[in-house]
């Protein structure tokens, strides 16, 4: 186990995770996870260590269980439950590779149980604006938009809290990400330790587009009491948001935080 690097990718459902621990596993130097034939090639799902999101509720409603936020005191931290969860993750590496890489959602509220596990590994936190993560996991999680405004916030709030335990940790912008991905992954690359190399994965840039436009259709296409509803959630949750360098009201702003 010490003669690797470890590298954990969180955020939330629909966050764009998958897409950046694809590019970054293109490095020579980084392993990832492959046709695991686990869902998006997660790590949650190659282990039996620590609970699933799934157990919580899964997307859009695992962060409203006080359970799945784990930290350095969980019974579960111990050497032998390190080493079994390195052992099952092991068959899905690389390696002859110094930077091993493992992705799943939650590890965006896990990150200080598993820098317990595995010290001095490095996290990576990725965050989308809060309208194109909930719309895109409402047909997931069967939930209010109210619900998953709420749920995002709690989960990074969450992180925030834990943000000043983990000794290595960066954050990353989806929308930055998209429009710039080779400087993205230049910054990531030199936070990781290794020399930058080019990527090969096409990026769509305007993914955003779709769930904005699907917002702005609520809140002016489906009557006066939608738009109600929708001016509800703005006005509840804009302060909120604009901690984390987003806005629900200009939904084209994005601002470091």
């Amino acid at each position: 186990m010490q003669n690797h690097q470890y590298v954990f990718l969180g955020g939330l459902h629909r966050s764009g995770t998958s897409l950046l621990a694809k590019t970054l596993a293109e490095h020579p130097q980084i392993s990832g996870f492959k046709d695991t034939g686990a869902f998006e090639d997660e790590g949650q799902w190659l282990q039996s260590v620590y609970p699933q999101a799934k157990v919580y509720g899964g997307a859009g409603r695992f962060g409203f269980v006080k359970a799945s936020f784990m930290d350095e005191n969980s019974d579960l931290v111990s050497a032998e439950n390190a080493q079994r969860l390195f052992d099952e993750w092991k068959p899905y590496w690389d390696m002859t590779q110094p930077v091993l890489l493992e992705k799943s959602p939650p590890n965006l509220v896990r990150g200080r149980f598993l820098q317990a596990m595995f010290p001095n590994s490095f996290f990576i936190m990725m965050l989308r604006h809060p309208i194109s993560v909930s719309c895109a996991t409402a047909k997931w999680s069967n939930t209010s938009m109210y619900s998953l405004m709420e749920h995002w916030l709690r989960c990074h709030e969450g992180f925030e809290r834990d943000r000043k335990y983990l000794q290595n940790v960066i954050v990353i912008k989806y929308e930055n990400f998209v429009v710039s991905p080779q400087k993205t992954l230049d910054l990531l690359f030199e936070f990781i330790g290794v020399d930058s190399v080019p990527i090969s994965t096409q990026i769509n840039s305007h993914a955003n587009q779709n769930y904005f436009i699907k917002w702005r259709q609520m809140k002016h296409e489906q009557g006066w009491l939608k738009n109600i509803y929708c001016q509800a959630i703005e006005n509840i949750f804009e302060k909120r948001v604009n901690r984390f360098g987003y806005s629900l009201k200009d939904l084209e702003q994005v601002h470091s935080y």
